[in-house]
């Protein structure tokens, strides 16, 4: 589904003109003065954007090299004269105690306030400024007012306010007495648009812009209309004919240069900057042209052609400025950079970074050794690799991505049996180490030299164990280099780290060098270091203080990675629980100062808990597992509000008991933000339509589609702000992150499952089928699903885990799960292509003829249905294949899908037989009544078989959702998921059944009419009719008995007294018997509300039934 069909899904309000709504208490925007030219912004360093290392310290965590930031630029420190006088690119200037700083958008002044706290730009266009595009308009100026401005005001008051219709009428009035006002016009379209006159709006736009106007408001008008319009090519034609008119305007000229870059237009995009530069001749507008050119080269289909053609012209262009000596800025050294090094030119590119090109590589901390660094690796020059990242480690010895390139080259260097030249330096980079003897004593001497510092280092005891793991994994004995026994050198690493949040974090990477057989030593002999009072026979040995409950926790943490909790039985197990809360409890002694948004110290161990909990629940199938963990996680939500662990934890335990709405609170107060709205998104989407909670499926949906609908707007913005401060290393990833949420697994998935629920909750109640097919722009022959290109973006290891490698989610997980997403998705897609062609085959009122039915392409719809019907047998096979291999995946990693509860249920089969009914339907209304005896006997076959499908699916629907046994609470959710299968069947049944009825009435009434006018009662009426009648009355039976199943389930719900209930074996504190009631009252509530949203539907869908006519 394209982007514009995606916009009739999250219709707006449109945007903002002026900021906040008057009475907000919110300062409105100004305009700000006109800006002068100046010459490239230093400001926006790598280093603020995304660097590539990160350092040790004992403070934290290893902070491992990060990806190259996809994010957003931080706010920048611009220089004190402004940028290019073109409001695309507009530099801040002060207001009071805040900042204002533009946001490029072609053709109108873009501009958002950062207030001085985090969130959305506050005011009325607080939602629409998220997606880039907080506009300003009405303009104060230094100088006397524009008479019309003063007219324009009060419209753009009423926009800005959200009261269209009088902006509208405001717009009218004026134009009664200036007709030749343009922008008044544009205004009135934008009112109109917002009020959902697309049409009307559009018609106003074209005709001014018909016109050509070269005004900056009428031009900046238009531009919010057209982005509203989600039309953006269209400004580019402004532009473009304002640039025709004005052609020496380095405004309008900035304006087109960046509407091209909103859609893509690389060509376009260097043919303006180049025009830019001849009328304003200035590097940025210079580099402009030659970014567009890799842009080409980046977006080329053939590899070649931008190898030979669009490279090798941008490589001459800077080398042109090189030559003449006009480099002025380090962002034009890093184009220079990125062209050679896309070229292959890795030694041309070294050169330039070691040259005085190079000197001017300064915003960003050690970057022109990491560029050096690179193209070392590139050229595979191993011993200036190891000399620089030596050199670096002797400044910082902190630095663990130098420790790992410094063990990457001297392990290719023994590979290679180097030596040093006789005669002269050993590198260009100095000295090098090239035998693990020289290693093993460099790290010695890092240690040794760490040992005089006062604060700790990390680095050199990690590098320490990391250089035992390489020469192990080289088939070396460690023992020969005397560096010591692992076990003793993490041991030693805890009594110095120990109390370090990281300590457990550092160790992890390197327990695979323990023996199995000397794991339990190893923790006994770090519980031997940790502080605790002395233990008696009803007390455990606690902390006294925040450092040694901080050492024990690691030592718990350990315990479980190294598998020791696993091998326990129940009972064991059981106390571990016991013990761990007891810990938690005092711990909480700790943190009595701590604020709401702070951890409390002891969270892990309620964590660790809640672990073990899961794993009983897992090995023994006891629900009472899970409800102890509800409940630990609820008293843990208490103490630490902020915790993102309980929160999601308690999302996917209340799920898998098919309790969804207390999930809906959790996931919001997550508070996720952007880019988390596609890696944890599945979380809540996987189960908000499963569980029957279609209001919060459906909004869910939103938040997503939300995200992923504004995601073109956004990166476009990103896009021109890395235009204007020449961070053109980041445009390409800009654009590769744009395609990457655009081929998202989980946008497909969201967008097809919001329309099938759009069509399951409206299709035939409040609208008709075929309107709501229309609204979606649904089209059977469509599929615009990128199956090759899909990227799975899920995080699966969101939830901390200490599980072994062996019980931890692996590659093969992931690989399973993303074969089983695509499955289900291709499934879903299919279902739904094939419900929206049921509208195109509605019973025509003319007489067919088999000339007629071809020419007007009924036919061919037809087919269209068959062969989807054929491809959808064809999944459906390969998705009862790996149903049937029953894969299993860890419980903190991928969620599965509804599958195999699709299958289980007999819903496929349904599902299929009504698609396969449509085909005979319609070969019965090509053929006519007569001669058609034997199609007439397979529909009503058809129909007979379809009930009792229908009566089996009912029947895996009955049975008490909640129910007690020997005291104790036991869930089937299996029950409600059944339900929601139910309904959806019995939805897309519904609408077979119409297109039936739709393809028999006119049959009957010209029965009925030939009947009356040959005044015969012997007319036989057609079994087909019968079958049809019959059919239908079964139907309405078999939701009215579900209707009455539903009802005995709410019945029975409502008598449970939940709050009787105790945990066998324990005599609960009123605490604890307080989180008890909150939990089974939250499932309760849940699976009521679930009953009721299903019971509400398929009331309507009765209605519906009772209203066919035949």
């Amino acid at each position: 589904m394209s982007h514009r069909r995606l916009g009739s899904f999250l219709q707006g309000t449109g945007t903002s003109l002026r900021g906040p709504p008057r009475g907000s208490g919110k300062p409105p925007l100004c305009h700000p003065t006109r800006p002068q030219p100046m010459a490239w912004p230093r400001a926006l360093s790598r280093q603020a954007i995304g660097s590539g290392r990160g350092c040790l310290s004992a403070t934290g965590r290893v902070r491992l090299p990060a990806e190259r930031s996809w994010g957003v630029f931080p706010p920048p420190r611009f220089p004190p004269t402004p940028f290019p006088s073109s409001p695309d690119t507009l530099a801040p200037r002060s207001l009071g105690p805040y900042s204002l700083y533009r946001i490029a958008t072609a053709g109108g002044v873009a501009e958002r306030r950062r207030w001085p706290f985090k969130g959305p730009v506050p005011g009325a266009g607080a939602a629409r400024a998220h997606c880039g595009s907080a506009l300003v308009i009405m303009a104060t100026r230094g100088h006397v007012q524009d008479p019309n401005d003063r007219r324009l005001r009060p419209i753009y008051d009423y926009l800005d306010n959200g009261n269209n219709k009088l902006a509208i009428q405001q717009a009218d009035k004026l134009l009664k007495k200036h007709k030749d006002l343009h922008c008044a016009k544009v205004l009135k379209a934008i009112g109109l648009q917002r009020t959902g006159k697309q049409d009307d709006a559009f018609a106003l736009a074209r005709e001014v812009a018909a016109l050509e106007p070269t005004d900056d408001n009428s031009l900046q008008a238009l531009t919010i209309l057209y982005r509203e319009m989600h039309r953006p090519e269209l400004v580019t034609k402004l532009y473009e004919a304002a640039v025709k008119k004005v052609p020496n305007s380095e405004e309008y000229h900035s304006h087109l240069f960046m509407a091209y870059a909103r859609v893509g237009e690389y060509k376009k995009m260097q043919q303006a900057g180049m025009a830019l530069y001849k009328i304003v001749p200035k590097n940025p507008y210079y580099f402009w042209s030659v970014m567009s050119l890799i842009m080409q080269s980046i977006s080329a289909q053939d590899e070649n052609l931008s190898k030979t053609m669009f490279l090798p012209l941008a490589e001459r262009m800077v080398e042109r400025m090189v030559k003449e000596d006009k480099i002025e800025a380090e962002a034009e050294v890093e184009l220079y950079y990125m062209i050679l090094e896309r070229l292959g030119k890795y030694q041309e590119a070294l050169d330039v970074i070691r040259g005085k090109l190079g000197e001017k590589l300064t915003s960003e901390l050690q970057s022109r050794e990491n560029k050096c660094m690179a193209m070392y690796k590139k050229l595979s020059r191993w011993p200036e690799c190891n000399a620089l990242s030596r050199r670096l480690l002797l400044k910082n010895s902190d630095d663990w991505q130098f420790y790992l390139t410094y063990f990457d080259s001297i392990f290719q260097l023994i590979g290679e049996a180097w030596t040093p030249p006789a005669e002269g330096e050993h590198s260009l980079e100095g000295e090098v180490h090239y035998s693990a003897e020289e290693a093993v004593k460099f790290i010695e001497e890092r240690i040794l030299e760490e040992a005089k510092n006062t604060r700790h280092l990390r680095g050199p005891y990690l590098a320490k164990l990391e250089l035992i793991r390489r020469l192990r994994h080289q088939g070396w004995k460690d023992d020969e280099y005397k560096l010591g026994d692992p076990e003793e050198l993490m041991f030693q690493y805890f009594k110095k780290f120990g109390d370090k949040p990281c300590c457990f974090t550092d160790l992890k990477v390197f327990v695979d060098l323990l023996p199995a057989s000397r794991c339990t030593k190893f923790i006994n002999q770090l519980l031997g270091e940790v502080s605790l009072t002395t233990p008696t026979e009803d007390k455990l040995a606690l902390p006294a203080d925040i450092k040694g409950l901080q050492q024990h926790l690691c030592v718990v943490q350990l315990t479980r990675l190294l598998g020791l909790y696993h091998g326990m039985d129940k009972d064991q197990k059981l106390k571990v629980v016991r013990e761990l809360m007891l810990r938690y409890h005092h711990g909480l002694e700790f943190g009595k100062s701590c604020l709401k948004t702070e951890l409390q110290f002891s969270d892990y161990y309620c964590l660790l808990a809640v672990h073990v909990l899961i794993d009983i629940w897992l090995e023994a199938g006891e629900d009472r597992a899970a409800w102890q963990a509800l409940i630990l996680l609820e008293e843990g939500l208490t103490h630490s509000p902020s915790n993102a662990q309980f929160k999601l934890l308690l999302v996917r335990i209340y799920c898998l008991l098919g309790a969804f709405e207390p999930v809906v609170d959790l996931y919001s107060s997550l508070d996720a933000k952007h880019i988390q709205h596609d890696t944890i998104g599945y979380l809540l989407t996987r189960y908000a339509e499963s569980l029957g909670q279609y209001a919060a499926a459906s909004q869910a949906c939103n938040f997503a589609l939300r995200f992923f609908h504004s995601n073109q707007k956004d990166t476009s913005e990103y896009i021109i702000q890395a235009y204007k401060y020449g961070a053109f290393e980041k445009i390409p990833e800009f654009i590769a992150f744009r395609n990457r949420l655009n081929n998202s697994l989980h946008f497909a998935q969201v967008r097809t499952e919001r329309m099938l629920l759009d069509l399951l909750l409206e299709a035939n109640i409040s609208t008709s089928l075929e309107e709501s097919v229309k609204s979606m722009s649904l089209s059977p022959e469509e599929d615009d699903i990128p199956w090759k290109d899909l990227r799975d973006n899920r995080d699966l290891h969101v939830f901390f885990t200490w599980d072994p490698k062996e019980w931890d989610v692996s590659e093969e997980h992931k690989k399973l799960s993303l074969e089983e997403e695509t499955l289900w998705l291709r499934i879903r897609s299919l279902t739904l292509r094939l419900v929206s062609g049921l509208p195109t085959l509605s019973h025509p009122t003319e007489p067919k003829n088999s000339d007629k039915t071809t020419e007007n392409g009924v036919s061919s719809r037809i087919d269209i249905i068959r062969s989807l019907l054929q491809q959808l047998e064809g999944i459906l096979d390969a998705g009862k294949r790996f149903v049937e291999r029953k894969i299993q995946y860890p419980f903190l990693g991928p969620v599965p899908t509804r599958m195999a509860g699709f299958f289980s249920s007999g819903c496929c089969q349904c599902q299929t037989s009504s698609f396969y009914l449509i085909s005979d339907i319609y070969e019965l209304d090509t053929n006519g009544l007569e001669d058609t005896t034997e199609i007439q006997e397979r529909i009503g076959n058809s129909f007979e078989s379809l009930l009792e499908q229908l009566r089996e699916v009912f029947s895996l629907c009955k049975g008490d959702i909640l129910e007690v046994q020997d005291g104790h609470l036991r869930t089937h959710p299996s029950i409600l998921e059944n339900l929601v299968f139910f309904v959806e069947t019995i939805s897309i049944v519904l609408w077979v059944t119409s297109y039936c009825d739709s393809v028999l009435q006119p049959y009957k009434l010209n029965i009925q009419k030939r009947k009356k006018k040959k005044k015969e009662t012997n007319i036989l009426m057609p079994p087909v009719f019968s079958s049809f009648q019959r059919y239908v009355a079964g139907l309405q039976l078999l939701i009215s008995s579900v209707l009455e199943n539903i009802k005995g389930l709410e019945t029975l719900l409502a008598a449970l007294k939940l709050e009787e209930l105790s945990l066998e074996d324990s005599v609960l504190s009123q605490e604890e018997k307080r989180f008890t009631k909150t939990v089974h009252g939250k499932v309760q509530s849940s699976y009521q509300h679930s009953l009721q949203e299903i019971g509400e539907l398929l009331k309507k869908r009765l209605e519906t039934m009772k209203k066919l006519k035949v």
